[in-house]
């Protein structure tokens, strides 16, 4: 099933509960909050609180990406606030196993994402303990930047990995998604799009629809 995932990296703070309503009404299935350190990413964005909080504003599947050094030990906490799919970083974890265990013990939803340049290897043995992989298309820690084209190359050959593995695994694309890519992204194996900029500039209902309406071709 092919899902929007919007980025609320790129909402207007200032009205993120009525804009996270906007998208639950609209009809996107996921919303994707990117959870940074200042470490793992150079900039610092959401925690705790704030997750909390927007819980209450939709029921749609929180889809929690943490940016974050050791992601592991705020997986207590992230279930606690009403998380319901964990992504980390290989690139972030010392024991990656370890830490995909962690969520799926809580009974979460756990995926596992790679920066640009990180090879496939990285997550091969790891591919069946997980519901989901995000391939970023842009270097982390911003929004607004354009899709690295290799990336879309990484998709396809991910789709082949999981395929021949037998797998059912969802795979997800991060960063400079727009209307005029997203088909190509999806072409290649991509089946859950997050969207920042594309979906929260200009009228946000509107944009929605107009990505599911592709999405659902």
């Amino acid at each position: 099933m092919n899902c929007l995932s919007p980025s609320i990296l790129s909402a207007d703070f200032a009205n993120l509960g009525e804009q996270v309503r906007m998208l639950d009404e609209a009809g996107a299935q996921y919303v994707h909050i990117d959870v940074m350190d200042g470490i793992f990413v150079p900039s610092i964005s959401f925690g705790m609180p704030v997750i909390k909080s927007i819980r209450e504003c939709s029921d749609r599947i929180f889809d929690v990406h943490l940016m974050i050094e050791e992601p592991g030990r705020y997986i207590d906490d992230l279930a606690e606030v009403g998380a319901d799919l964990i992504t980390v970083h290989a690139e972030a974890c010392k024991h990656l196993d370890r830490t995909i265990e962690a969520i799926k013990e809580k009974g979460l939803l756990a995926g596992v994402a790679l920066n640009p340049a990180t090879p496939l290897s990285a997550i091969e043995w790891i591919l069946p303990k997980v519901d989901m992989v995000l391939i970023m298309s842009v270097n982390p820690g911003f929004g607004g930047q354009k899709l690295i084209p290799y990336t879309v190359e990484k998709v396809m050959a991910l789709k082949k990995m999981i395929d021949e593995k037998g797998l059912k695994i969802d795979i997800e694309v991060d960063g400079g998604v727009n209307l005029e890519n997203v088909t190509e992204v999806m072409d290649a194996g991509a089946n859950i799009i997050v969207a920042g900029s594309a979906v929260f500039k200009g009228d946000i209902s509107e944009n929605v629809e107009r990505f599911l309406d592709v999405l659902k071709e």
